[in-house]
């Protein structure tokens, strides 16, 4: 699985989102569209400087997924939190 960091805005496939989320690739393009799915792009620093992280909110559940400079996914979480604002 892989995050395209060559755009401005990082991106994932909508498939690979779904299969994380749930949902079949039309549903999460959906849900993108009305703000129901919500992302968020950090840059590690430090001993993390290699490493990006793109995290995605839907309802309670929150996906992340850690990439290196590639764009190669090297770890995915998937857990039940609340969103700070």
């Amino acid at each position: 699985m892989k995050i395209d960091l060559t755009k401005e805005n990082p991106t994932i496939d909508a498939h690979d989102l779904g299969e994380v989320l749930g949902l079949r690739a039309a549903e999460v393009i959906e849900e993108m569209r009305s703000g129901a799915i919500t992302s968020t792009f950090e840059t590690g620093v430090d001993e993390d400087t290699r490493t990006h992280r793109l995290t995605f909110w839907h309802g309670d559940l929150r996906v992340r997924f850690t990439c290196d400079t590639t764009g190669t996914v090297v770890k995915t979480s998937r857990n039940t939190a609340k969103r700070r604002p």
